[in-house]
């Protein structure tokens, strides 16, 4: 009676998301066409990441030892033993450093293309698959053409883009899982959040935080008390379990090497923790960046809960590295972001007052744009490819890929940054200088950049291991080969 005279009925309060997650479902979408554009999406970004990757690693551009640590750790799951990395240390353990067993699952890749490359490709699907799942999320609760536009915006995220040049991390597996968690959360799909949510403790020793904010959110907005209890407890435990039990019994110290890292480092006072993080400028900085991609609007999301936990302790850490928006710790910020761009975009739309309704349409459509000055200003990812060097390492590139394959497989070898990983696919590998133990059978040296190198490059090996003598058998562009002598 009620309706027919024009007055509302009280309905029971259900989360705002809910009336559009239930007309998604309803809908029964999922047809082929209408997966095919957020497939071919997908397929666009895989082979851009593949490129950006593997033009980095052709010109020995590595930012880092950290893909040679990776490569070694797969290559031990792969032979069925430890994951020894010697890079960081003769017999280190890599479960002593992060617990990242999931490593293990690109074992059977590895086996088949036993290559530093296998790994960048695997983060570049992985990358590609979170971009499908959030342009198809996006569809499904706004209209197709909106979704594509997240999806292109999301892919093309400054986040991701940088965690492609600073190469393979073991954040790769977390990217994916966050976005479909969050896809589950946007649909009410309760439980199947909290399943999805659960391997996040297998990426990474800090993802139980991230596990246990799941069950945050499943409490305040659904109010389902007995899931999201479960994984609050479940993930605060794993964290513990991992950085109290499981790191130190496989570290060699038999401690967790990043307590100094944490907020306030090894002794803490309660005024640094919660006051620090607000007195950086770089704090600031980066903030702005990882919210302004999506026009701040991700703040008017529940989901935005999901990045706390990363927040916390990458800005409370007493580490200047994790302020920044440089290496690879933003791409995990990146799926929840823009599907709490999402969710803004539908409450905002039943907002009474139009001018909130049309910043968040104009919002959709602006994301693209916004991701390209990103990249471009930073620059990072495809930004980075208006340098003419990004294509073409140029004769020194040649040189050490001559130099590596005057290495043996099977040997043991000491080598600058660059050929790391190039080496620790097939060789048992250290850093220079990092052998000490027992000499090395040969030694890859690269000059470049290198400003008072010595003249006498086997008389420097000799001095890094005394008692060893060392002849060069190749010295082209900067780069030296030196073997040891019987």
């Amino acid at each position: 009676m009620a309706e027919t005279l024009g007055t509302a009925v009280p309905a029971r309060r259900v989360p705002s998301w809910g009336r559009a997650a239930r007309v998604a479902r309803a809908a029964g979408a999922g047809r082929l066409d209408d997966v095919l554009p957020h497939v071919a999406l997908a397929a666009f970004f895989l082979l851009g990441y593949t490129v950006l990757a593997v033009l980095r690693y052709q010109r020995f551009g590595s930012p880092s030892w950290d893909l040679g640590i990776f490569t070694e750790a797969v290559k031990g799951y792969a032979h069925f033993h430890a994951p020894v990395v010697s890079i960081k240390g003769p017999g280190f353990n890599a479960l002593g450093d992060h617990w990242s067993p999931v490593l293990a699952l690109l074992a059977p890749f590895f086996w088949a293309f036993p290559s530093a490359v296998t790994l960048l490709v695997a983060q570049a699907v992985l990358f590609a698959w979170s971009v499908g799942v959030v342009s198809d999320t996006a569809a499904r609760l706004l209209t197709p053409n909106r979704g594509l536009l997240i999806g292109v915006a999301y892919g093309l995220s400054w986040g991701l883009q940088r965690a492609v040049d600073a190469e393979f991390h073991e954040i790769a597996f977390a990217v994916p899982l966050l976005a479909l968690v969050g896809r589950q959360l946007l649909f009410e799909r309760w439980e199947r959040a909290a399943w999805w949510a659960l391997p996040l403790v297998l990426v990474k020793e800090d993802m139980g935080l991230t596990v246990a904010a799941v069950g945050v959110v499943l409490v305040l907005m659904a109010r389902r008390w007995f899931t999201g209890g479960v994984l609050v407890v479940f993930g605060l435990a794993f964290t513990a379990l991992s950085v109290l039990v499981l790191i130190p019994h496989f570290n060699p110290q038999h401690h967790f090497d990043y307590w100094s890292k944490l907020p306030g480092g090894t002794h803490p006072k309660i005024w640094q923790v919660l006051i620090g993080p607000f007195t950086r400028l770089t704090v600031w900085k980066t903030s702005g960046w990882i919210f302004g991609i999506v026009g701040f609007l991700a703040l008017r999301s529940p989901l935005v809960v999901l990045a706390l936990p990363t927040l916390a302790w990458r800005f409370g850490s007493s580490n200047p590295m994790f302020w920044g928006p440089d290496w690879h710790y933003n791409a995990t910020l990146m799926p929840i972001v823009f599907l709490a761009l999402v969710d803004a975009v539908q409450r905002m739309g039943r907002s009474e007052r139009p001018g909130v309704r049309a910043f968040a349409d104009g919002m959709v459509p602006a994301a693209p744009a916004i991701a390209v000055a990103c990249l471009v200003s930073l620059p990072v990812g495809f930004g980075g490819l208006t340098d003419p060097s990004a294509w073409s390492g140029g004769t020194h590139a040649a040189a050490l890929r001559a130099a590596i394959a005057q290495i043996p497989p099977d040997v043991r070898v000491e080598s600058s940054m660059g050929p790391l990983a190039a080496l620790a696919a097939r060789d048992d590998t250290y850093w220079l200088g990092g052998c000490k133990p027992a000499a090395p059978d040969y030694l890859l040296v690269d000059r470049d950049g290198w400003g008072d190198a010595p003249a006498d490059m086997p008389g420097y090996a000799t001095a890094l291991h005394p008692g060893a003598r060392y002849g060069a058998v190749f010295d082209q562009d900067g780069v030296v080969v030196l073997r040891r002598l019987p």
